[in-house]
């Protein structure tokens, strides 16, 4: 008996199986008239697979479904290949991507695509975090290709197979170029690896989405139409009403911040003292800046990557922090920052200054900027010199800084 894949055509579970088949020289049929949502509901595949999920491999011994353990059966079909390396250690590291790619890569994509394609419902805060995690996991993904042809070894693993097939869903759905370029060395992964014989074959011509899908909009229900009555007589007419669906439209919500004390300080009198001071910095913008500052109405913060040990790569550092800063905008009328890269060599350390309207984190910050969470935050006690004058030397770029020279200082105003 050959070996059967039961799935419709694409399926990216049964593409890593397929892919690994090609390199192990391994024969396998696809299933002729699969039919999604009829098939996989039919009493002799609920035998193979008693929750109807797909693919399905059928073999001599019995069925196997969960796409990874299928693609694990066929590399070694053929006996001990590359595929799953050559040393207990190589097989180790081939596991450990294959669960790096499918929790930290599969999963995340899979919550920014799935709403978009209308599969699960589109939550925008859920939407921010998944895009967050995804970014963490392309980042550590990335770090390691910067000096890596291959996740392992020197030659392609089931573990680039199943990593390529999580990647091609999610270039072709929801990551585009702007998305991507942000992880140079994933790029050039990924469109070396679909671009070899065996990928190509069963993945055809990779392309990458040009937009990401809009949010699927729900159809408003429409009403009832009303039986018609008899017609009665005109009744005696009588002075216009207005129309209740006409209603005037409603003030824009303002933002809390906006309701809040005025305050001495002027964010933009600051913003201008620091734009315009060329000289004697220290005794000018600092001093101006100190005179000015509010304690009442505003409040200072420290933040402090918590992933450092992951910029390796000097450019990728950069577009990551300019990233965050251009995600800030919404928070451009209440709020100034400055955010340091230290360091000469990766890993490169960012740490910021954050001067926010208001006691606390506005809120809406926390809730739109999903880099946000990336970041451990402090609140400055100004009480405390040794804190007011690191915010000092941040302010003024100050070089040294703790010690470490200024790969870049990025300040947002």
């Amino acid at each position: 008996m050959a070996l059967v894949i039961h799935t419709y055509k694409g399926n990216k579970g049964a593409n890593k199986a397929l892919i690994a088949a090609e390199y192990a020289g391994v024969k396998i049929e696809e299933s002729a008239d699969f039919q999604m949502g009829v098939t996989n509901k039919s009493p002799e595949f609920l035998k193979m697979n008693p929750i109807g999920k797909v693919p399905v491999l059928e073999t001599p011994e019995g069925p196997i479904f969960e796409s990874n353990a299928i693609a694990r059966y066929v590399s070694r079909k053929n006996g001990d290949n590359s595929l799953n390396g050559s040393s207990l250690i190589e097989y180790a590291h081939i596991e450990q991507w294959i669960d790096f790619s499918s929790l930290e890569i599969d999963a995340n994509m899979l919550k920014w695509f799935a709403p978009r394609m209308g599969y699960a419902p589109f939550s925008a805060p859920a939407e921010e975090a998944a895009i967050s995690a995804l970014k963490r996991g392309l980042e550590a993904l990335n770090t390691h290709l910067a000096s890596n042809t291959f996740l392992v070894g020197h030659s392609v693993t089931l573990a680039d197979i199943v990593t390529i097939c999580n990647l091609n869903l999610g270039f072709a759905t929801v990551m585009t170029k702007k998305f991507t370029s942000a992880f140079p060395h994933v790029e050039r992964y990924f469109w070396t690896m679909v671009n070899q014989p065996e990928f190509k074959k069963v993945l055809g011509d990779a392309k990458q989405t040009e937009a990401v899908p809009p949010v699927p909009t729900k159809k408003a229900p429409q009403p009832a139409k009303p039986k018609e009555e008899p017609k009665k007589a005109a009744p005696v007419a009588e002075a216009p009403k207005p129309a209740e669906e006409e209603e005037a439209p409603k003030p824009k919500a303002k933002n809390p911040l906006d309701l809040l004390p005025p305050s001495p300080m002027v964010l933009d009198d600051w913003k201008r003292l620091y734009s315009n001071t060329k000289s004697n910095f220290r005794e000018v913008a600092i001093k101006g800046f100190w005179d000015m500052y509010d304690p009442e109405g505003y409040s200072l913060w420290f933040c402090d990557y918590k992933y450092n040990d992951e910029n390796m790569v000097s450019f990728v550092t950069l577009n990551k922090v300019g990233g965050f800063l251009q995600r800030m905008d919404l928070a451009r009328k209440y709020s100034f920052g400055k955010m340091l890269i230290c360091g000469s060599e990766g890993p490169f350390k960012v740490k910021g200054l954050w001067l926010f309207r208001g006691p606390e984190i506005p809120k809406f910050i926390m809730d739109e900027v999903y880099d946000m969470e990336l970041y451990e935050w402090t609140k400055v006690d100004i009480s405390d010199e040794a804190q007011k004058e690191r915010v000092s030397q941040m302010i003024e770029d100050a070089e040294p800084f703790e010690g470490e020279a200024l790969l870049d200082a990025k300040c947002f105003k």
